[in-house]
């Protein structure tokens, strides 16, 4: 309860964003009412093996989907609205209200997905109000940023406003004249704002971030020197940018082929919706360009960030089918690596460097800016909403820093800021400020079958960083090892030849098949139980010494497989001797399709004859 004991708090999680750039999600809550501001994702770092996208954990918003009133969107980028398909479809949000652009390419992604009918998606103007539930009333106000149809948003809840700044630079000169709704800022500045929810992304760049008109002459400065076709790679979603290069397409006489369906998409529903204007006949399809002369084309690709499967890096590796880089070619880069994807990003540069293009980037030619407000920036949001209270969101914890200095410049004692962390819970009285609990937070992993689990992402850094070593045995019922072990290293790198590594790996197997057989194969009386034997137990006691014995002997850890062969006809159980740390499970089937669950591989019998596979193995 809050001080006046009359009135709950207001809550205020977020769930991703802070202390990271990137999967920005927000939980507010009050009492039993909840509403999602945002549900971005966030990409892969190099040690995320096979990862394509990267998920706040959502187990909170699981636990509590009852209370989900709906969803707000302040704008169409990947990192507030990518991840919202991902969470349809483990719990239902009943409304979500955004700008028009935004839902536009929303719709197409639930659409694809196959989920278009699971929430009920509304567009929402500048300047109007939507009701979620009965505590929550949200206003959206017009911003300017890298990407059209950008919104704050005000929202009026049981204990006063709370605005989000979304993601925003002030920019006086916006490509679509859509200008930064100032005065609405400042009446509820006027009126009185309880706490503000602010962009922090640039608070390290002192002045004001360029408008996106700066980068205009420079362009058209590119498009004047070169002499074949010009390619330029940008966010697929700088719709301001891409409105630029085809404004300038058409000034200097080209036509545009567009590679990559992110930026089909968005120029397509960028033209239905108005934010850009061109004719229809600037856009020529692929196989078309070979008929037009080089100085008369411009390709707009994606991949400004390295992207594996983008086009302009299938381009520069030479794999693209429609598209090969000729020596008189020119490559723009009009966009600045994110942090985390300058080398992939250098990569590209390379090899089309390599393969005969001429390539234009870096920060110092003024053909990119950020579309985040630099400090005087952050410094006006203060100065027209001033807030009681601040918590300075999106962005890296140095940046919070930052922000939070700034806001302490302007006025706001220190005991009215905090800066938190994902799962922090942040609560609002009317007079007080104070983070109470945190909820479950971190990353869910998603590749191209779903969700990854944490321990198959602990088995792909071990693999990545130590190999893989498998090891066949064959053991007949006296516990004698039939036939030469056979051993197959992959990605092990050691100072011991291989021949010694096998050397070890045999001698290793036969030690433990002798020390720990009379235990699993004979009765408490010591006479052998052939019918009974554990051979899931030696399996487990074979890997165990085998991968004591390689980190003594490699100084590291592959991953380690035994396929044990046995007997035909034996009778095989997975049975605990009390050595194993837990009960070893197969989901394996006879060529029948029975499951037997004894978790080992029987090959063949050993005299030779072929034999149906009775399961597959049980890997450590």
């Amino acid at each position: 309860m809050s001080n006046n004991e009359s009135q709950s708090n207001l809550r205020i999680i977020p769930l991703g964003g802070l202390h990271e750039i990137g999967k920005n999600t927000c939980i507010i809550e009050y009492e039993e009412e909840m509403i999602l501001l945002d549900a971005g994702i966030g990409f892969p770092d190099e040690g995320m093996h096979g990862i394509n996208v990267v998920l706040p954990d959502m187990t909170y918003l699981r636990e509590n989907q009852h209370k989900i009133k709906g969803m707000i969107v302040t704008h169409g980028h990947e990192d507030h609205i990518g991840g919202i398909v991902y969470h349809l479809k483990q719990f239902e949000i009943p409304v979500i209200y955004g700008p028009r652009l935004a839902l536009a390419l929303l719709q197409n992604k639930l659409e694809e997905a196959g989920i278009a009918d699971q929430t009920i998606l509304k567009p929402v103007l500048p300047r109007e109000t939507v009701k979620l539930g009965s505590a929550f009333s949200v206003e959206f106000i017009r911003n300017t940023h890298s990407i059209a149809d950008s919104c704050c948003v005000a929202m009026t809840t049981p204990l006063g406003v709370v605005i989000h700044t979304g993601d925003f630079k002030v920019d006086h000169t916006p490509v679509d004249g859509e200008h930064f709704d100032f005065h609405r800022l400042a009446e509820y500045g006027e009126k009185g704002v309880l706490c503000l929810l602010s962009d922090s992304t640039n608070a390290e760049s002192p002045g004001h971030t360029p408008s996106e008109e700066s980068v205009r002459p420079n362009l058209d400065r590119v498009f004047a020197e070169a002499e074949g076709r010009l390619f330029l790679t940008t966010f697929a979603s700088s719709v301001h940018r891409v409105s630029i290069i085809l404004d300038l397409a058409q000034k200097h006489n080209r036509v545009v082929g567009v590679v990559g369906r992110s930026m089909l998409n968005v120029i397509a529903h960028a033209r239905n919706l108005g934010y850009i204007k061109c004719p229809d006949d600037l856009f020529v399809p692929l196989k078309e360009l070979n008929k037009i002369p080089d100085e008369r084309v411009v390709i707009l690709t994606t991949g400004s960030q390295g992207e594996t499967m983008a086009a302009l890096t299938r381009i520069s590796k030479g794999e693209h089918r429609q598209v090969r880089i000729k020596p008189n070619d020119t490559v723009v880069f009009s966009a600045n690596p994110i942090p985390g994807n300058t080398i992939a990003v250098v990569n590209t540069i390379d090899r089309l460097m390599m393969i005969g293009a001429k390539v234009i980037y870096g920060r110092q030619l003024g053909i990119h800016v950020s579309g985040h407000g630099s400090q005087e920036d952050h410094k006006l949001m203060l100065a027209l909403t001033k807030p009681k209270f601040f918590v300075p969101f999106h962005g890296e914890h140095r940046m919070l820093v930052k922000h939070a200095g700034m806001a302490h410049q302007m006025g706001i004692p220190k005991e009215n800021m905090v800066i938190i962390n994902n799962g922090d819970v942040v609560e609002l009285s009317r007079d007080r400020i104070q983070v109470t609990d945190q909820v479950q937070s971190g990353i869910e992993l998603v590749d191209h079958s779903g969700i990854v689990h944490k321990d198959i992402m602990s088995e792909r850094q071990q693999l990545a960083l130590d190999g893989l070593i498998t090891v066949a045995v064959a053991v007949g019922s006296n516990g004698e090892v039939l036939a030469q072990p056979e051993v197959n290293l992959r990605g092990v790198v050691s100072p011991l030849a291989p021949a010694k590594i096998t050397d070890l790996i045999v001698r290793s197997v036969e030690q433990t098949i002798e020390k720990y057989w009379g235990n699993l194969a004979t009765n408490g009386n010591g006479k052998p139980i052939d019918t009974d034997i554990d051979w899931t137990g030696l399996k487990v006691e074979i890997e165990t010494g085998l991968k004591r014995m390689l980190r003594r002997e490699l100084k590291s850890q592959p991953t380690t497989v035994c396929l044990l062969q046995t007997p035909r006809g034996k009778q095989v159980k997975a049975k605990s001797n009390g050595k194993l740390p837990q009960p070893v499970k197969s989901n394996s089937s006879d060529n029948n399709g029975n499951g037997n669950g004894n978790g080992v591989e029987v090959k063949q019998d050993f005299r030779g004859r072929r034999r149906r596979r009775r399961s597959a193995s049980v890997s450590s």
